[in-house]
């Protein structure tokens, strides 16, 4: 129990239990006792400070994503593409997608809200907040501040952290300041919350299909059913321009696809090498030499921003084994009837279709095995941009048991433009006994697939529609959104209007689906608020003070 939850817990139940000997629900503990007596809600003793945490990872997750898709055979037809171009070139089987009712602060909302309900937890529980995204709204104010209004009726304000941005791998970078933080001295007790969200769109053309949207909110802390194995990170970070958003009126990037392709590529390569140093040396220490190779991951999971490049990439890992391992066996197993490539150099290989060919064939047991589970997400969604590898992670979860996840090692490949990689590996817990934290996480991801098929499709036409209104509305003042709420799922947070100073007011739709779906609206001057059902309290957030007078901290 974090200290806040304590303090909450005897507010609430006059209970005299000492701070740390209950549980919370979905059976997130606190791993030391803190006295909070005489502190604010959410402080913590500097008996914190004790042995360093262990198993730091992931102890929930959750998944936002749009309520509407477009299908991908349907919009081969639509622009007039051969048929497979979008489903069998790219491996994408739908693509959700946001109407101007939802930004990337309303699927930030969503995500962060119904993961602390589903968990149980108080807001005061958390000690760190931390956001990744490159879909921008505000060159100034975070997402993260924005988020910081769910928290108000805790009175926790006490919460580090704030927005990480370079394309897909801000998500990455922000899981690992909440990891650090957790077992630096700065860590109070609490846990961390992790945010990763965007909304991935382009111009009409060949990249359009690649897009997507949603969020991921992950909560870190010790004890992890997910757990980081430390040391074992292998980072590459280098200057290109292959995917990029310099116009600041636009949501739509600039992308070389083929130098994007190569550095992806290229990147996963150096990443590998250096993951391999760090676990031969590891290993070495423990008086091993043993040769590392894809078989030492239990499953893999990467970056997808389409479902065929994910395959290309483990076909490459294997690539990289085959060529690092000082006598591979080309007459039976992986490498049969490889021998020809042996003399391949790496850089030379992106586009040869050759070895690419080859590789994906002699890999096919092991992508389907390891990896293929993780593309559920993807194919029916799209690219998420930074939440797209956490995205395959519950999608790998959702479709195993805890049994069969137990004690595996998770291999991740991260990857943003510009350009920013990591390789890096969870291992799952051992324990996978009922109410254990890995069968709570599994459990919570297993409606995946159901909240999937229960989103609306909407024709080619209609998503061309949406996305020029998006196009021509998204960076405008004194906005009220023209779409529809009554496709959004029930608790979904959607944007209401956005001010003649750009400030955005959003309202949530309830979670019982007899409410009303859009609140009433009371108007007094230039401001306005939400007035919730009378059958329920709806959650709101208002608007900001208007007028000249308005405090400004800038």
């Amino acid at each position: 129990m974090c200290p806040g939850c304590a303090v909450r817990h005897r507010q609430h139940k006059g209970g005299s239990e000492r701070p740390g000997e209950r549980t919370l629900s979905g059976d997130l503990q606190r791993p030391t006792r803190i006295d909070v007596t005489r502190r604010m809600p959410g402080s913590a003793s500097s008996s914190c400070l004790g042995p360093w945490p262990k198993d730091v990872g992931v102890i929930a997750m959750e998944l936002y994503f749009p309520s509407q898709y477009v299908d991908q055979a349907e919009l081969e037809r639509f622009d007039g593409v051969a048929a497979g171009k979008y489903t069998v070139g790219l491996g994408q089987v739908r693509m959700g997608f946001c109407s101007d009712r939802e930004d990337i602060n309303s699927l930030c909302l969503t995500v962060v809200q119904r993961l602390m309900e589903r968990s149980g937890l108080s807001y005061d529980c958390i000690g760190r907040l931390e956001v990744g995204t490159e879909t921008i709204v505000d060159k100034s104010k975070s997402v993260k501040t924005v988020l910081m209004q769910l928290f108000e009726d805790s009175g926790n304000t006490d919460v580090e952290g704030i927005d990480t941005t370079n394309a897909c791998y801000g998500g990455t970078a922000a899981l690992f300041n909440a990891v650090n933080w957790v077992e630096s001295s700065s860590w109070d007790g609490r846990y961390a919350l992790v945010v990763a969200g965007d909304i991935a769109v382009y111009a009409t053309g060949s990249a359009r299909p690649t897009g997507g949207a949603g969020a991921v909110a992950m909560l870190v802390g010790p004890n992890a059913p997910l757990a980081f194995e430390r040391g074992l990170r292998g980072t590459h970070m280098q200057h290109a321009y292959d995917f990029y958003k310099p116009d600041m009126v636009s949501e739509y990037p600039v992308v070389d696809g083929k130098l994007s392709i190569q550095c992806y590529l290229s990147a996963l390569d150096r990443c590998y090498a250096v993951y391999r140093n760090k676990i031969h040396a590891q290993w070495q220490r423990d008086g091993s030499d043993k040769l590392f190779s894809l078989e030492d991951f239990g499953f893999l999971v990467f970056h997808s921003p389409y479902c065929k490049l994910v395959q290309k990439s483990l076909a490459r890992l294997m690539l990289n084994d085959f060529l690092n391992h000082p006598s591979p066996d080309t007459e039976t197993g992986h490498f049969a009837g490889l021998d020809s490539f042996r003399g391949v150099k790496p850089e030379e290989t992106y586009f040869d279709r050759d070895v690419e060919k080859a590789f994906m064939a002699a890999s096919a047991q092991l992508f389907q095995r390891k990896t293929a589970p993780s593309l559920l997400l993807s194919s029916q969604n799209g690219n998420m941009y930074t939440p797209s590898v956490y995205g395959c992670l519950a999608s790998l979860i959702a479709q195993h048991t805890a049994s069969q996840l137990a004690g595996q090692r998770i291999g991740l490949f991260s990857y943003g433009s510009g350009f920013a990689a990591t390789l890096f590996s969870l291992r799952v817990s051992q324990d996978h006994t009922p109410d254990s934290g890995l069968d709570k996480l599994v459990s919570s991801l297993k409606d995946l697939r159901l909240r999937l098929d229960s989103r609306t499709k909407v024709s080619p036409s209609d998503f061309s529609e949406s996305m020029k209104l998006r196009e021509e509305t998204h960076h405008l003042a004194n906005y009220v959104p023209r779409s529809p709420v009554d496709h959004l799922f029930p608790g979904t947070w959607y944007l209401t209007r956005v001010d003649d100073k750009h400030r955005r007011e959003y309202a949530r739709r309830p979670l019982d689906d007899e409410l009303p779906a859009e609140p009433d609206l009371v108007r007094s001057g230039a401001a306005s608020e939400h007035v919730p059902s009378p059958l329920k309290k709806m959650p709101r957030i208002p608007a900001a003070p208007a007028g000249p007078g308005a405090p400004s901290s800038n």
